[in-house]
């Protein structure tokens, strides 16, 4: 199988098949096996420890999904491991627990998270440690081109992506100029940083700079498909969707229950 080949072959479970009501919170081991158990790729997010570990979390702070408070960052990874989560006895998982269950069974998107005003680079070059002496298909991505400049640099064997969307709303990009929105938009970072696929947000395809690359060969995932309208966009305008809150397999549009959020 090739370099790419694999990148759009299955459904990505958003953040591993999560469900709270079932006690598998987002990013933690439990949602990631039963993902795997279902076939489906798996994303998930990573961050570096105060002692330089990339452990597998999303959120810049503990707040929303534990028992404990403040920004992640700060804590080693033994302190981390500590913090318990609300509904669940799941602790917070390295990048190595994770990549041990998936055990090369199906595909991993590891999302580097940088913007924020952290470097990159360190957590790049930790991901990519890990990745040397795993043998599954594995590919890393980050809305940050710089991020993926890093990719391409420290981990050059590695598939990588660059996550975008339209960048218009303006309390999640504020902080951001009109050009720099432009520049992401439009991924005109695109000569530098040759990503080996794109992931568009849904609520924006169809988009000139996606559509462009996907007719050069590129793969085009979407994030994130909860909706049937998302479902029926994808079909239409990209490879592949990043999902949660269904299964694409017995469901072949999300439920509207789910869709609206209850």
């Amino acid at each position: 199988m090739g370099r790419a080949d694999w990148l759009a072959s299955r459904p990505v479970a958003h953040r591993g098949y999560h469900d709270a009501a079932a006690g598998r919170i987002e990013n933690t081991t439990s949602a990631v096996a039963a993902a795997v158990e279902r076939g489906f790729g798996v994303e998930i997010d990573i961050h570096l420890s105060s002692d330089g570990e990339a452990f597998v979390f999303h959120d810049l702070s503990l707040d929303r999904l534990t028992e404990g408070r403040g920004a992640v960052a700060t804590l080693t990874m033994a302190e981390l491991r500590a913090v318990p989560f609300r509904q669940t006895r799941d602790r917070i998982p390295t990048l190595g627990d994770v990549l041990d269950i998936v055990g090369g069974r199906v595909p991993v998107f590891i999302e580097i998270k940088s913007f924020g005003g952290n470097e990159p680079w360190p957590l790049v070059a930790r991901a990519a440690d890990i990745l040397k002496s795993y043998a599954g298909p594995a590919a890393m991505m980050s809305f940050d081109p710089g991020a993926v400049s890093a990719m391409a640099d420290l981990a050059p064997d590695v598939a990588r992506g660059i996550i975008a969307d339209d960048c218009r709303d303006d309390e999640e990009w504020a902080g951001f100029s009109r050009t720099t929105r432009f520049y992401l938009r439009n991924m005109l970072h695109f000569p530098k940083t040759r990503p080996d696929f794109v992931n568009y947000w849904i609520k924006a395809l169809p988009a000139p700079a996606p559509n462009l690359l996907r007719t050069f060969g590129v793969p085009l995932l979407t994030w994130t498909v909860r909706t049937p309208d998302d479902r029926a966009r994808a079909a239409r305008w990209a490879d592949q969707i990043v999902f949660e809150g269904f299964d694409p397999e017995t469901s072949p549009s999300p439920a509207r229950d789910v869709a609206a959020g209850t």
